[in-house]
């Protein structure tokens, strides 16, 4: 690879063209009086209390899953919006890539990349069938592509690797706990539990109530964790069920019904996430937060919103059209309810404003977010692949994929049929005979044993298909929307550069990261790059792949991405992912007596860096096992700096085989930490800046 071009900047009031006002960024200096959280209903106040320094201070963590920094304005997301310029505005967030949940659900836990913690997408390849030691009652061997929201996968990924936790890294929750605090984390299923990751430890087949308040989508429901008897009491006495709802709205099947994907024919849903995240709040409201504060003892709480993210995904808007995409009345009002749900928050712990004066609250998101392709292309062109050439068709005879639209695992489609080698499903069992998997042809009809693309999108290419001989597979494939991890158990650089020259081929393709460990691969950058070769525990990727992103509005580019996705919902709707700027800038913002006043911090974040700098707030000192690690955002706090050197690198790659395109991949610099911008193939990603010509 080469570094085609380094541009050194300093940042004060040089770059105020990002900030919200033409006022000049100016020195915070510590008070006595500690500003009170702002709510929607009225100003911020200031009243004499207590020093921040003789009580340790509380943390509240707000995570509006797929929030898109651009779309926080005073219209959509009011209580956001004057938290964030009441506060500290972080002009500059990034989100880790790849562009995941579950990735950037270890990063806003642990403060590491992925390729410290494991979580490298949203479904990955474990190296084992899951629940291979009867981990829980009543399971039995599964996949090797678990999808990672879920609290079983979790916890037996748990006792495979290392019952600390297989993220491998303590989270700041685990230390508050350790510390003496209340610790809670309430919400979406999957990176609730990442927080406090060994609180999902079974014991004896069960998991005992743990320490940490979990409450997810699975309370109350087999593989969800269980109340403690003094808080399902107090639920019972406020009249809170002890199972939370499900997405449905209590209105299944119906448009109404926020769970509710539709089908290439039928739209989606046309409501967020109502019920279950009022349920979600007023446990949290109701039930927690009193009860910490009657304990008077400091405390940390993570709320993660579903929303916008699940609604986001499955809104029905624009069905088999990428405008408005997720930019439909269905998103608004998600948006909306996240606010609101940020907003019941402020108010319950305002109403005691002793404990409001000391208590921090940051609110992010883990990514942006993107309108889903799976036919066009910017300018009216369409994608081109092998995959999109067949017909596939229900057992009774209908469309299941738009025709000519890519279908759910195209790419390992594709690469089957480059390679000549078989594909097979790794979720999907033929009736009748365990561990043996569904083959896979798109010419073919639907059978109980051959089916025409991989129902989640994931691929086993070459081997048997039988779940005995998994690590014998030449080429594994996880789809993760915007981006897919293969896998080569065999380590081959051959095979690596093979399927790299086909992959940069593709005009679905924008960009390529290859694991150190095969070596040099012409076409792509080394995951090292962008902090995803570390000491991981899980198996790591051979290969990384980014797809195609673009804008539909060149005024508001960054709010209107398109990305081919690698995913089961249609055209349209909403995934993310990729390495677009849409993807990776996501909403970031602080308020509270540790953060300063009124700042528009121009300094490149992420989401790495949220649990660092809150340890440090916390006084908590961290351990780290990797060095994949965030920094501690010191010109975000009160009397910290107001200027940090940043440096700009553009990275290009060497070209693939066959003059093929170069990868390339935009980072930002603050002293030894790295923010990536965007990277992919030039061109073919929005907001990726070429080299600057010398």
């Amino acid at each position: 690879m080469r570094i085609s071009s380094l541009i050194t900047v300093g940042l004060l009031s040089l770059l105020l063209g990002h900030c919200s006002s033409n006022k000049p960024i100016q020195p915070q200096l510590e008070s006595k009086n500690i500003p009170r959280l702002t709510t929607t209903n009225g100003p911020i106040t200031e009243e004499s209390g207590q020093s921040p320094k003789e009580k340790p201070h509380n943390l509240i963590v707000f995570v509006a899953d797929g929030l898109r920094a651009g779309m926080v304005t005073p219209e959509n997301a009011p209580t956001m919006a004057k938290l964030r310029d009441a506060g500290v505005n972080f002009a500059e967030s990034h989100s880790i890539y790849p562009t995941l949940t579950m990735t950037n659900a270890a990063a806003i836990a642990t403060g590491h990349s992925p390729g410290d913690t494991s979580n490298f997408g949203n479904t990955v390849y474990s190296g084992y069938s899951l629940f291979d030691t009867a981990s829980f009652p009543s399971t039995t061997p599964g996949t090797f592509t678990p999808f990672l929201e879920n609290n079983r996968v979790l916890g037996d990924l748990n006792l495979h690797f290392n019952q600390a936790g297989y993220i491998n890294e303590e989270s700041l929750l685990s230390l508050a706990r350790a510390n003496g605090y209340n610790t809670a984390a309430v919400g979406k299923v999957g990176p609730v539990l990442i927080q406090d990751l060994s609180q999902a430890n079974p014991v004896d087949g069960v998991v005992p109530p743990p320490v940490t308040v979990i409450v997810d989508d699975s309370t109350g429901k087999v593989g969800g964790l269980p109340f403690s008897k003094e808080l399902a009491a107090t639920l019972s006495a406020l009249g809170l069920s002890s199972i939370a709802p499900s997405r449905d709205n209590s209105a299944p099947g119906t448009p109404q019904d926020n769970g509710k994907p539709g089908d290439n024919i039928t739209a989606g849903t046309l409501a967020p996430n109502t019920v279950q995240q009022t349920y979600f709040i007023d446990v949290l409201t109701k039930a927690v937060l009193p009860k910490f504060e009657a304990d008077q003892k400091p405390f940390v709480i993570i709320f993660w919103s579903r929303d916008p993210d699940g609604t986001q995904h499955n809104q029905g808007d624009s069905l088999g059209k990428v405008v408005p995409g997720i930019n439909g009345p269905t998103t608004l009002a998600a948006i909306q309810n996240a606010d609101q749900n940020l907003q019941s928050i402020l108010t319950a712990l305002n109403a005691d404003p002793k404990v409001a004066d000391i208590t921090d609250v940051v609110v992010t998101a883990d990514h942006g977010f993107s309108t889903i392709s799976r036919h066009d292309l910017e300018g009216g062109a369409a994608v081109h692949s092998y995959a999109s050439t067949f017909a596939y068709k229900t057992t009774s005879g209908a469309f299941d994929v738009a025709p000519d639209h890519l279908p759910p695992g195209f790419l390992a489609i594709d690469l089957s049929h480059y390679l000549n080698l078989p594909l097979f499903d790794p979720d999907s069992e033929v009736k009748g005979q365990p561990g043996v998997y569904v083959k896979i042809d798109p010419a073919a009809n639907r059978t109980d044993t051959v089916g025409q693309y991989p129902k989640a999108g994931n691929g086993l290419i070459g081997g048997t298909g039988r779940a005995e001989n998994v690590k014998d597979t030449a080429v594994i494939v996880t789809a993760n929307g915007g981006s897919d991890l293969i896998y080569i158990p065999s380590g081959d650089p051959a095979l690596a550069q093979k399927v790299t020259t086909f992959l940069a081929s593709q005009d679905y393709v924008s960009g390529i990261f290859a694991n150190d460990a095969i070596g040099e691969i012409a076409g792509a950058l080394p995951l090292s790059s962008i902090q995803m070769h570390g000491n991981a525990l899980l198996p790591t990727p051979a290969l990384v792949v980014n797809f195609r992103s673009f804008s539909t509005d060149s005024n508001h580019p960054f709010n209107t991405q398109v990305i081919i996705a690698d995913t089961t919902l249609q055209q349209g709707q909403g995934m993310h992912g990729s390495f677009g700027r849409g993807d990776t800038f996501n909403f970031m913002a602080a308020q509270g007596p540790d953060f300063k006043s009124s700042f528009v911090d121009v300094v490149p974040v992420s989401n790495a860096d949220l649990p660092v700098t809150l340890a440090a707030i916390l006084k908590f000192k961290m351990s780290p096992k990797g060095n994949l690690m965030g920094r501690v955002i010191d010109e975000a706090r009160v009397g910290g700096p107001n200027r940090l050197e940043v440096t700009h690198e553009v990275i290009t790659s060497t070209p693939a085989e066959g003059n093929g395109p170069s990868t390339v991949l935009n980072v930002s610099h603050v002293g030894s930490s790295r923010y990536y911008d965007a990277a992919g193939f030039f061109g073919r990603t929005l907001g990726l800046k070429a080299a600057t010509p010398r």
